[in-house]
This record gives C-alpha cells, sequence and structure tokens, in this order.
C-alpha cells in the first residue's frame, strides 16, 4: 500500500496513491490524515487496503491525478524523528578523515540522534538558509515509520511495529557540526528540518526488496542534473531496522508516528571508502563522504558544498525501474528573513 499527505493545514490531508504513482483518493470516510490512521492502524489499515486495491484496478470512481509537487512529506510533523547510523562505513569514514579512531562499540551500538520534528519540509520544497559558509549537504536515507512501541521492546516486537516506509534528506549543516559537537551536548542548529518522500508505502509493498529489515535498492541521488550516487541500501547496513527500533525504545516508549531513521546510505564497494561514480562505483549519499576521502587522498577537500540554486534529487526505483516512493527534488534557496 502507498500512502501520502497532499498539502492541506499543518498535518496535511491522506490520500491513498496507486502503485504507478499516477492517481490518487483520498480516503475521507477511514482516515483525515496519516497520523489519525497509524493512531488506529489496527482498525483502518484492512479498509485502506481495499480501496489501495480498488484504486490499482481503476474502480474508484474519485480518483485524481496524483501531483508530487503537492505533496507535505508524509507526516508533515510527527511526534519523534529520530536518526540513526546505521551505515559504519560512513562514521569510519568521518573519523579517518580527523585522524581518529572508531570505538569497536560503534559496530555494535548504535549511534542515534533526536532530530527537529515539528515542521519537515515538503519533497519538492526548497532548501532556505541564510549563509553557504553554513556547509550546506544533502543526507540521501531511508526512514521507517512506526506503530506504538513499547519500552524495552525486542527486536520482533520492533519489527512487528513497522508500518511503513519512506525516503529522507537529512540536511546537514556541515560548517556548524564540529563546534555543536565540541560541546559535547549533540546536534541541533547544524540539523535543520528534513525532507521525506512524496510516498509512504508498507514493507510488503517493496516484495523481495524488504529482505532482513532492510531495503534492499539502490538509493539514487542526482546532484545538478548529475548522478552522484546508487549505493545499496541494504548493503553495509549493519544495524537493520529492527534494532535501530529497539534501540530507540530501550528506555522509552514511541509513539504511533515515530520516525527512526537508517543514517547515510553508505557502501565500502570493497575498498576502505567506496568509489564515485566516475571512477565506476555506486558513488555517495552525501558531499560530506567525498571530501573525507579527498582528505584522505590528498590531505585536504577538494568539493565544495551546496551554494544557492544548487538542486538534489534523491528517488529509488524497483527491479523494472519504476519509482517506488517518487522523488525528493530541492533546490538550496538564500533566507530573506531578518529573524528580528
Amino acid at each position: 500500500m502507498k500512502l501520502a499527505s497532499l498539502k492541506d493545514g499543518r498535518d496535511g490531508r491522506l490520500v491513498i496513491v496507486s502503485r504507478g504513482l499516477t492517481l490518487c483518493t483520498a480516503p475521507t470516510d477511514i482516515a483525515a490524515t496519516l497520523q489519525d490512521a497509524l493512531d488506529r492502524w489496527e482498525q483502518v489499515e484492512g479498509p485502506l487496503r481495499t480501496r489501495y486495491d480498488a484504486l490499482n484496478a481503476g474502480k474508484v470512481a474519485e480518483a485524481l491525478p496524483f501531483d508530487q509537487t503537492a505533496c507535505a512529506s508524509p507526516l508533515p510533523r510527527a511526534y519523534q524523528w529520530a536518526d540513526g547510523s546505521a551505515y559504519v562505513n560512513h562514521v569510519e569514514l568521518v573519523r579517518k578523515a580527523r585522524g581518529a579512531e572508531m570505538p569497536e562499540s560503534f559496530w555494535t551500538d548504535p549511534l542515534m540522534y533526536q532530530g527537529g520534528s515539528d515542521a519537515f519540509l515538503a519533497p519538492h520544497d526548497p532548501i532556505v538558509m541564510a549563509d553557504e559558509a553554513w556547509g550546506i549537504d544533502f543526507e540521501g536515507e531511508v526512514a521507517v515509520v512506526t506503530g506504538d512501541v513499547p519500552m524495552g521492546a525486542s527486536e520482533a516486537q520492533a519489527a512487528d511495529a513497522i508500518r511503513l516506509v519512506m525516503l529522507v534528506n537529512d540536511v546537514s549543516l556541515r560548517g556548524l557540526i564540529p563546534g555543536e559537537l565540541a560541546k559535547g551536548f549533540g546536534f541541533f542548529q547544524s540539523k535543520p528540518s528534513s525532507a521525506f518522500s512524496p510516498v509512504a508505502v508498507t514493507p510488503d509493498e517493496l516484495g523481495e526488496a524488504w529482505r532482513d529489515g532492510k531495503v534492499c535498492r539502490p538509493l539514487v541521488s542526482h546532484l545538478n542534473g548529475q548522478k552522484f550516487g546508487e549505493p545499496d541500501a541494504g548493503t553495509d547496513m549493519t544495524f537493520n531496522f529492527p534494532k535501530l527500533v529497539a534501540h530507540a525504545a530501550k528506555t522509552r516508549p514511541l509513539g504511533a508516528g515515530a520516525i527512526i531513521g537508517s543514517g547515510t546510505v553508505s557502501n565500502k564497494q570493497g575498498t576502505d571508502h567506496g568509489t564515485s561514480i566516475a571512477e565506476g562505483g555506486v558513488g555517495y549519499s552525501c558531499i560530506a563522504e567525498v571530501r573525507m576521502i579527498e582528505t584522505i587522498r590528498d590531505g585536504k577537500p577538494a568539493t565544495g558544498f551546496m551554494k544557492f540554486g544548487d538542486r538534489i534529487r534523491i528517488e529509488m526505483f524497483d527491479a523494472a525501474g519504476a519509482s517506488i516512493f517518487g522523488a525528493i527534488e530541492q533546490e538550496v534557496r538564500r533566507y530573506e528573513g531578518s529573524g528580528a
């Protein structure tokens, strides 16, 4: 099943989207918003699936064309957004670039931070920032949305609680990160609003691509129209989603609609650092990794972060080449507000 939220108020208007992302219908008689559906999932999942099947069969008279640009993120705001770093290759590169050893515990205990969830960007909204010097970067990720998860949930319980899967652009301000981390209190200003794919899908919709709690398909990103990366989200993922969800719920319950991210998708590609698209590899899901590799190889980075006018597109395709979640496509623009 595929679900989306059209821009309409703070929480959007829930629509069911056809498998081919061409049609949609608003199940107003079942649930008004995606959060409403998640709160009552046991009661509404069946009726939503019945309507989804009818939509795909061409039996919904009120079906309308589906416009990705009219979408908010599936959850325009959420009670919880916690982002992991499941691809330890990415973490290892960050530390290696600054000459730091990675603790062995990083291979057994996930990293996770709590992000801002009160105002997500829509998948086609611009990334508006006041200063290019902040080091504007994209991060292509996968995320899951959960139902209610009890505190101390097992991995099996966590797996059962996964309701939906979607893509993420976890926007990062690399120039602000070192100063924040030096305070020893984690990210805040360096992690502005994230954007999610137009469509969220139930795990069964992924078919064989959903294996062992992972999405086993390449995550494709284009920066200014040039392919930047296509690493496989199921490869080199040290911690799968059930592990990440269980980790998040170790000392607290998670409410329905909690979003848990994978962290930047990153593949080793048989090397210590991966290989760019231009060099015949699968590339990367953020600019920071390219800069890390340049630092390791050449002693300093050469690739710049995003500038005003730059565009990023993040998408995932099934084995037949069809877009699964729709595309996150965003332009970086200058913030003109005074802040006063």
